[in-house]
């Protein structure tokens, strides 16, 4: 169980990990697990479970039956043995590095830069 929605851990294969993010699509997985991966975590990944289907609606008759839905798309959960981690906790905590050494801030880890910009805290910067 628990501690908070924030601090998630399960079963993954057989192997206790601390979730790092559910339905993460392929390209994501890849990102994630070359960045922890090089922090030192150990990555493990399985295929989301299929949703459970909705019961069908009844048509009404002489209705034509309403198409199926698309399949799902392929997702994954993403998690490392060390069920400790907290992803919050390690961003914010500076506790993270890129593979060239900048500290991992929250834009690169949401993919929205491709280079971190780690900044001096405004705590450290009393000159």
């Amino acid at each position: 169980m628990a501690i908070n929605k924030n601090h998630l851990f399960e079963e993954i294969e057989g192997i206790k990990c601390g979730i790092v993010e559910k339905e993460v699509a392929p390209d994501r997985v890849a990102f994630l697990k070359d960045l922890l991966e090089a922090n030192g975590f150990t990555v493990v990944t399985a295929p989301t479970p299929p949703p459970k289907p909705a019961p069908a609606p009844k048509a009404a008759e002489g209705a034509p039956a309403p198409p199926p839905p698309p399949p799902p798309a392929e997702t994954y959960t993403v998690g490392v043995t060390d069920y400790t981690f907290n992803p919050i906790n390690a961003i914010f905590g500076r506790q993270l590095k890129t593979r060239d050494g900048h500290v991992v801030t929250l834009a690169y880890w949401e993919q929205r830069e491709t280079v971190s910009h780690d900044e001096i805290p405004y705590y450290e910067d009393l000159a």
